[in-house]
This record gives structure tokens, C-alpha cells and sequence, in this order.
């Protein structure tokens, strides 16, 4: 397994300048402390600050959606930073990764996709690349809805080996749309691949379904 603390070598930038870098953490995954000063916009250099920045990776996410039977698959799983966090631990979510050294997103979301929900992705499109959370760390998540087949989904899925407890559940797009609505898809990456999709639905049905 690639350990995820495996990063590029500093930050450059013309209007950055890194005075110090240091790891304060190596684990499973890292953490660095840099001294540093950037540029303000009135064009003087800003006082010296000091920050922290977790590096954890970066992964790849999928929304499986079935443009034939117009219904996602979405996934619920026991998140503990969710519950440190004083929301209910299991979430509603969709597919996703780390991306390992040599592999693309779209490879990880595609073998996450047969991991995680027992299904192979026909095709893909790509929704973007996100910062998670850029005030603490670089991770960036490359989102994709992918094209399945929905019939007989469900159960449970994901690796024994990693400790994987992963429910499964189709849904018709209208009632995921509301689940969303209604808060109860309360992690980022979901909330935007389904806002994502109920504005691009009916384009995407059309490419998906012709011949």
C-alpha cells in the first residue's frame, strides 16, 4: 500500500515565500508546520505567520447513476470524524478513493465503483477537481459521475481487509434530490455530484440512453 504522506517537494510560488518547512507528524498520514510570508494585495510582503498543513493525498469520488432507470447508488458508512464532529456517524455518500502512486482518478474511481457498490462504470464525466478544505490541507477530490446499471443493486460491500462496512442502496434521482435538499446528504462531495447531476440530468439521460 502507497503511504499516503508521499507529497511533492515544497510549494513555489512568486508571491510565497516558504522560510521554513518541517514534518511535525509521519504517520499513516502527514503533517507539516511552515514558516512562511506571502504577498498582500497592496503589493508589501505580510508579517511572518506560521500554519500547519495535513497531507493525506488525494482521492478520486463517482456518482453511479443509471439513466435508464433515472436512479443513483449511494453508499452509507460509519465515519468517526463525523461523530467527533456531533453529527450522526453513519453518512450518505457516493463512491470514493485515495489515489495510489501510478494511478489515475478515473482508475480509482473506477475500481472504488466495483469495490464499493458491485458495479463497473460504462462510462464516466468528469464533474472537477476540489480543495476539500484548503484553510488545513492540500487534499483535492476529482469527482465523476459514471454510467451503471442500477438492476439488483444493494447489500453490502467493500474490503474486509480495510475494514469496509459499506451499505449500499439505490434511489430514484427525484429522491436523492430531496434527501439533499432536505440536509441529510450533509458531506460536501455528495451534496455537489447531486446538485451536480439534477442540473445536468436531462443532457446527460440524452447522451447516455442514445443508440
Amino acid at each position: 500500500m502507497t503511504d499516503r504522506s508521499a507529497t511533492s517537494s515544497d510549494p513555489q510560488h512568486p508571491a510565497v515565500e516558504i522560510l521554513e518547512r518541517q514534518t511535525a507528524y509521519q504517520g499513516f498520514f502527514r503533517l507539516d508546520r511552515y514558516r512562511l510570508r506571502h504577498r498582500t494585495f497592496a503589493g508589501a510582503w505580510s508579517p511572518e505567520a506560521t500554519r500547519e498543513v495535513f497531507e493525506r493525498g488525494h482521492c478520486a469520488a463517482l456518482l453511479p447513476y443509471d439513466p435508464v432507470r433515472d436512479e443513483v447508488v449511494l453508499l452509507q458508512q460509519f465515519r468517526l470524524p463525523a461523530l467527533a464532529a456531533g453529527f450522526e456517524p453513519w453518512l450518505i455518500e457516493i463512491v470514493a478513493g485515495i489515489i495510489d502512486e501510478g494511478e489515475t482518478a478515473e482508475e480509482v474511481a473506477r475500481r472504488e465503483t466495483l469495490e464499493e457498490a458491485g458495479r463497473e462504470p460504462a462510462r464516466t464525466e468528469e464533474i472537477g477537481t476540489f480543495l476539500m478544505s484548503p484553510g488545513g490541507t492540500t487534499e483535492t477530490i476529482t469527482l465523476y459521475c459514471g454510467e451503471i446499471d442500477a438492476t439488483g443493486a444493494g447489500g453490502i460491500h467493500g474490503l474486509a481487509e480495510e475494514g469496509e462496512d459499506i451499505k449500499v442502496f439505490p434511489l430514484p434521482a427525484e429522491e436523492a434530490f430531496e434527501l439533499q435538499r432536505a440536509g441529510k446528504v450533509n458531506n460536501a462531495i455528495g451534496a455537489i455530484a447531486l446538485l451536480w447531476l439534477e442540473l445536468n440530468r436531462p443532457s446527460l439521460q440524452r447522451r447516455w440512453t442514445d443508440g
